[in-house]
């Protein structure tokens, strides 16, 4: 649902117990067969395929994509941005989220109810790198007053949805 452009993602979806093994399944092994899958969760292959269909169909299943290791592509550079916002109506909110969706070492991005308005995830190849894209990039972003960085040192834990739940 939409309100006034802000995305609202307060829906959810019925899951049976086979809804949410086909979730448990495929986000431990995306690139199962819908035949492998079927046998998985104890249905024939057409209910299996209807099922999923439907799960995507009702966007709790958004995709399909391969996880890659960020270390190894030389991406270990790792930056938490505060960012406050020198305007905080409906149109300076949604022109922020719409330019911070289209940069892509910007790797989540969470609206906060706290003293600053969001927090950034970042991720870049050095800190000379970060500093240069925090001064070109994120100040440029459309309303940006101020910023502050903190520096990860390590990722103790760093996981995505997979149990289904």
């Amino acid at each position: 649902m939409k309100n006034g452009g802000i995305s609202m993602k307060n829906e959810q979806t019925e899951l049976n117990r086979f809804d949410s093994a086909i979730i448990a399944i495929l986000a431990k092994d995306g690139r199962i067969s819908i035949t492998d899958l079927a046998k998985r969760i104890g249905l024939s292959k057409s209910p299996t395929q209807a099922r999923l269909k439907r799960l995507e169909e009702a966007g709790v299943i958004l995709g399909y994509r391969a996880l890659l290791d960020p270390i190894r592509l030389g991406l270990d550079h790792v930056a938490f941005v505060e960012v406050r916002l020198n305007d905080t109506r409906d149109a300076a909110l949604r022109a922020f989220n719409a330019a911070v969706i289209k940069v892509p070492e910007i790797e989540q991005a969470h609206m906060i109810a706290s003293h600053f308005d969001y927090l950034l995830k970042v991720r870049t190849r050095s800190m000379t790198d970060y500093r240069r894209f925090l001064g070109d990039t994120i100040s440029g972003l459309p309303h940006v007053a101020s910023t502050s960085t903190y520096v990860a040192m390590e990722a103790v834990k760093e996981t995505m949805l997979t149990d289904g739940t």
